[in-house]
């Protein structure tokens, strides 16, 4: 049976090979690899398409959530939920800050946090609810958002896996205090290293996220807040400027290949075996991974043979 990469960098890079060298020459060409225009253009660009007035670019998905959070000023004796099943950055970040990380059950249909037990989970000690749009699906956003205003704590989306995905028609990152995104290179959009970016509609939020990601220096060497190193690079953003005008087409193709997995399983000698990935109506699902749920996982990531011989046909 032929192998299928789960990941195959080059056959994206190969088409867009000479506009990336173009962008990168364009930008050696400037010597302007801290700040400047390609961060200012990327910035508006995505603000643009996520439909948010502010988008500030950041040096990884993980330090979006970090800085995020740094910005909402939450810190110790404050409580942070997030859901159970999600990548380590998540409750990571909140430990960083010195919060504690409350752990709530996700949808077993979505995998994303369960809103009632969000909902349940809040204290007076809560400062934040986090929810994942996990492998590109978004959670189940306004029962979330409307417990968190009645609470008046923050919602920071965190979409590191969901750029492009819509709920009931507004985009992932458009719909909490704000919204966190992933460039690293496996993501949908991916640059050419790590990256990540918040988007949110506060000004003045955007403005202290603005200040913290170079080190709280307003202006050069006068330091208002203790913040970090948290800039996207140059080269980044005019690698992820050249891209980003393929998204939607790349989402579409993603959409169409989990449609053919979806049929092939359910032909398949395998169906009643495996639970197909699940998509919430008048919601756009972009795939960041097709994930099933299987009751002999550790079997079938050992290439079970049954397994393999059912799906050999196609």
């Amino acid at each position: 049976m032929a192998s299928v990469h789960l990941l195959d960098l080059q056959a994206q890079y190969r088409p867009l090979r000479d506009e990336i060298l173009a962008a990168i020459a364009r930008v050696c060409d400037a010597q302007r690899f801290i700040g400047g225009p390609e961060i200012e253009a990327f910035e508006r660009e995505i603000a643009q398409l996520v439909g948010v007035e502010h988008a500030v670019g950041l040096s990884s998905g993980t330090d979006a959530l970090l800085v995020a959070l740094m910005a909402l000023g939450v810190g110790p004796g404050d409580e942070v939920i997030v859901p159970t099943f999600s990548f380590f950055a998540t409750a990571g970040c909140v430990s960083r800050v010195g919060g504690t990380p409350k752990l709530v059950d996700i949808d077993p249909r979505t995998y994303n946090i369960d809103p009632s037990q969000a909902a349940a989970a809040i204290t007076p000690n809560t400062r934040a609810i986090v929810p994942v749009h996990l492998f590109g699906q978004c959670a189940d956003m306004d029962p979330i958002v409307a417990v968190a205003r009645s609470a008046g704590i923050a919602v920071i989306e965190d979409a590191a896996q969901a750029i492009g995905a819509t709920y009931h028609g507004r985009q992932a990152g458009s719909m909490g205090t704000a919204g966190c995104f992933s460039f690293f290179p496996s993501k949908n959009l991916g640059a050419f290293g790590d990256g990540g970016l918040l988007t949110t509609r506060d000004g003045e939020l955007a403005r202290e996220v603005r200040l913290l990601r170079n080190h709280g220096a307003e202006p050069k060497y006068f330091h208002k807040r203790i913040g970090g190193n948290f800039r996207l690079d140059a080269l980044q953003a005019a690698v992820l400027r050249v891209k980003l005008p393929y998204l939607a087409g790349w989402s579409d193709a993603r959409r169409r290949n989990a449609d053919r997995y979806d049929r092939l399983f359910r032909a398949s000698a395998v169906r009643d075996r495996i639970v197909l990935p699940f998509r919430v109506p008048d919601c756009s699902h972009i795939f960041n991974q097709y994930t099933i749920r299987v009751p002999n996982r550790d079997a079938v990531r050992l290439l079970s043979p049954s397994l393999c011989d059912a799906c050999a046909g196609e």
